[in-house]
Formats: C-alpha cells, structure tokens, sequence
C-alpha cells in the first residue's frame, strides 16, 4: 500500500495531504534517468581505459590471423619466385641455347605482358599495405607466368620446326673434299692477293680445278644467281631461313635459278675464276642473322672429330687469300 504524506499548513492550522505535482514527477524521473546515464558514460570511459571493447578484441584478432595468412603468403610466393627464376635460367640458358635462340631479359619479360595483358589487383580485400603488397607480388608472378608460357609455346613451335632447322643449318663442305686438301685461305685478316694489304676475309677459299660442282651446304631457297660487280664474279647466295644465308662465289657457270627451292647437297653451280679472283676456287661465307660468320664451325656432319680438328688448324692458317 502506497504511503501517504501530510503536512502542516500553517495558513489553515491543520494538516492536509502531500500532492506532488505531475512535472515535479516528471522532472525528477528525468533527472534520476539523466544521472544514470551519465554515471554509465563515466563507468564505460573509465573502463575502456583498461580493459578493450569486444570490437577492439575481434579487430585484434583479425589482424593477427591476416599477419598469419601473409606470413604463409609471403613463404609461397617465395617459392614460387624461385621456381620462376630456375624456369627462366632454363629457358635462357638450355632450351633456347639448343636452338641458337637468343635469351629473353627479364625486362622483357615484364614490359611485353604489360603491353598485351593489363592484370587487376583484387579490390574487395581492401587496401591495407598487407594486401597491397601480397596484389604486387601476385601481380609480378601473374606476368612473368604469363610470358613464361608464351616463351614456352614459341619453344614447343621450335621442337616442331626441329627437322627444318637442322636442315637449314649449313652443315657440309661446298665442294667434294675428303681429303682436306682444299682449304687455301680461312676466315679472319688475311693478305689481298691484289693489294698485298692486310684485309679481312669473310669466308673460306677451297681451290679446285675449273669444273668441278658446288654444293649447297643446306635447304633453303635461292636469293640470288648471276655475276656480281663487287668481286665475287659468278656467285649463288641461299636463304635457308632461321637467320641463316650462305655465299658461293667465283662459279665457272651457275645451275641454280633465283626463287628455286634447294636441298643440302644439290649442285647449284661448278668452280671457276670469274670475278677479282687469282685462280680457280670456290669462296663459301656463312652469314647468321646478316653477319658473316667462320664458315669452319658447321662443318659437323660430314666430318669425323679428328679431320675437324685437321681442318680448324687448316683454316686458321694466316696466309693470302685467292680473292
């Protein structure tokens, strides 16, 4: 039962019943709420203070596990780093050495995919440094994946063009030689037979009598047939594609036909001493990739270890050219 309070009132000199007004009650339920709460606040900040709020807690725990996720993170894309190195020491250093292909930088590698493949960053993770950093390296792994397999597909289109190349590899003697009497003057500085100056001499001379053919040292397809102003008089120079051309000069008479297809071995023309020559023979260059190179270096395939090695010591020979 609700208690009841009186009062004296002295105007009336008897005692009357205490009636709180309804904004007293109101105000003072107001004030009790007010003071609760602001003695809640008071409790709450001191708290904080020292002990973390559950968000705090769970934001903790967050990073912690994303600091383990990279951590892991960091340890495969280290060993899939590696991976791709020893990938591309291979493919620099074996498979396209097998096919006289040149290296590819790793710059390249990069700049060419950066040109033809634009890879996003994963957006939805955020942009904490955590994430950035792990997007950089997928990004530079996504790149050079993607160009290692490029270099890969051009590799396997070489295994393919294996049969071609080797037949496009000049690999014999232009003329019959068995005897490895032929070779007069080598590739290098050697004496002008005209000038009697010291000049350089892009290929090798095989003296013959007038008569005898030449051969093509691989497959390929004829570029030119017919006499040259420049000294090599009668001269035959042949495609063979893969970077590789060959020059046969001083011909007695021309048999190939310019645009004609020829396989290693066919005769396209027959030794003679036309052109700024001092006798009959047969001046053979190699050129790889539009520089001449020492012819001596490809004859492998008709030759057995000990006549190379005779026919090297040949053609190193610092003596007069014939042209």
């Amino acid at each position: 039962m609700k208690k009841i309070k009186y009062f004296f009132n002295t105007h009336t000199l008897r005692y009357e019943k205490l009636v709180t007004p309804l904004h007293i009650k109101l105000l003072r339920v107001f004030a009790f709420f007010a003071t609760a709460i602001v003695t809640a606040a008071i409790i709450v900040a001191i708290a904080f203070q020292y002990i973390d709020s559950p968000k705090t807690i769970m934001l903790e725990q967050q990073n912690a596990d994303l600091k383990d996720d990279y951590a892991v993170f960091e340890q495969q894309i280290n060993q899939l780093q590696q991976k791709m190195d020893e990938l591309s020491n291979r493919d620099n250093n074996v498979y396209r050495s097998i096919f006289e292909s040149t290296p590819i930088p790793d710059s390249a590698r990069l700049k060419a995919m950066e040109k033809s493949k634009e890879v996003q960053l994963v957006k939805s993770l955020g942009e904490t440094d955590l994430v950035k950093s792990i997007g950089e390296q997928l990004n530079r792994l996504t790149l050079l994946t993607a160009y290692q397999e490029k270099s890969f597909n051009d590799i396997e289109a070489m295994v393919k063009n294996k049969e071609k190349l080797l037949a496009a590899i000049p690999a014999i003697q232009p003329v019959s030689d068995k005897n490895l009497t032929r070779i007069a003057s080598g590739f290098g500085t050697r004496i002008d037979p005209v000038y009697k100056v010291p000049k350089f001499h892009a290929g090798l001379d095989f003296t013959a009598p007038i008569g005898p053919p030449i051969y093509a040292t691989a497959d390929g397809v004829v570029s030119d047939a017919g006499f040259n102003e420049g000294g090599y008089g009668n001269r035959v120079i042949i495609n063979h594609g893969f970077g590789y051309e060959t020059l046969y000069g001083h011909m007695y008479r021309i048999k190939a036909k310019v645009g004609q297809k020829i396989k290693r071995g066919e005769v396209i023309g027959y030794v003679g001493s036309t052109g700024k020559s001092t006798g009959p023979h047969c001046h053979y260059e190699v050129h790889r990739n539009g520089s001449p190179v020492d012819p001596v270096y490809y004859f492998y395939n008709d030759l057995t270890p000990e006549q190379y090695d005779r026919l090297l010591k040949l053609a190193q020979t610092a003596n007069q050219s014939l042209d």
